[in-house]
């Protein structure tokens, strides 16, 4: 077992976005977590990978009065639960955020090794960058470009490569479709795939059911802040009130 959340409760102020949220993913697995806008998979990856707990301790920098945050977070063997962010990615747990979210200010290179801050050896930053240009041309043509002025699709292929920067053992991606247009999206699926391919498991959570049944091997279907269901893409097709009342197909 990769990572394991038990009964994951979140609370702003008065709000419960999760309630007694409980998944797992296994080494080697690609697991969707699927679900309409606001059912709470943002919040289920900004948890994992330490987000929430920095919201806690900085009471300035968010409009929420207060937060509540109960449950555990195992990764490998170990509750990170409470963990500052920075101490989970040096762990090899990754984000890579809904719409990218790039250093716009900075050059599309500047970005990549940002990623790297966390290598421990000009080699290990070198290799990465080529595994980066391999999987996403696009940024070695765009490196002394300034990543505010990158496309849509661009900034998420960015994101991505900033994320595979630190050689991740589990890269959470956030909403990799939104805003893309189709072929855009046809594109990204096959660089998941391929980054997939390389050995590292992944959690993707995407409200886009038919690109994430495309990728995963198993799903959890998530409303209101918990899931409702999990499965291969079978299973869930085959049960005719998930398909019709939780994917809306």
């Amino acid at each position: 077992m990769l990572l394991k959340v038990e009964n994951l409760t979140i609370c702003y102020d008065t709000a419960m976005v999760l309630n007694e949220f409980s998944i797992e993913v296994d080494q080697g697995e690609l697991v969707g977590v699927v679900g309409p806008n606001g059912a709470g998979k943002t919040t289920l990856l900004r948890a994992i990978a330490g987000l929430v707990k920095w919201e806690q301790d900085s009471t300035r920098r968010t409009r929420f009065a207060d937060i509540t945050f109960e449950g555990r977070i195992i990764f490998e063997g170990e509750n990170i639960q409470g963990l500052p962010a920075y101490e989970i990615a040096k762990k090899g747990l990754i984000l890579c955020p809904e719409r990218g979210r790039p250093f716009r200010e900075v050059t599309v290179i500047d970005n990549l090794r940002a990623g790297a801050t966390l290598c421990n050896s000009k080699n290990e930053v070198e290799r990465n960058f080529e595994r980066v240009y391999e999987l996403f041309p696009v940024l070695k043509v765009r490196g002394k470009q300034i990543a505010g002025t990158l496309s849509g699709g661009e900034r998420q292929m960015l994101a991505m490569g900033r994320a595979l920067m630190y050689q991740p053992k589990l890269l959470c991606i956030d909403e990799p479709t939104t805003g893309l247009a189709p072929k855009i999206k046809e594109e990204l699926l096959k660089r998941i795939k391929e980054i997939y391919e390389m050995g590292i498991t992944i959690l993707l959570v995407e409200q886009d059911v038919h690109f994430a049944f495309k990728l995963s091997q198993r799903n959890y279907v998530v409303s209101r802040g918990k899931p409702v269901a999990e499965g291969t893409r079978q299973d869930l097709l085959g049960d005719e009130v998930i398909r019709k009342t939780y994917l809306g197909l």
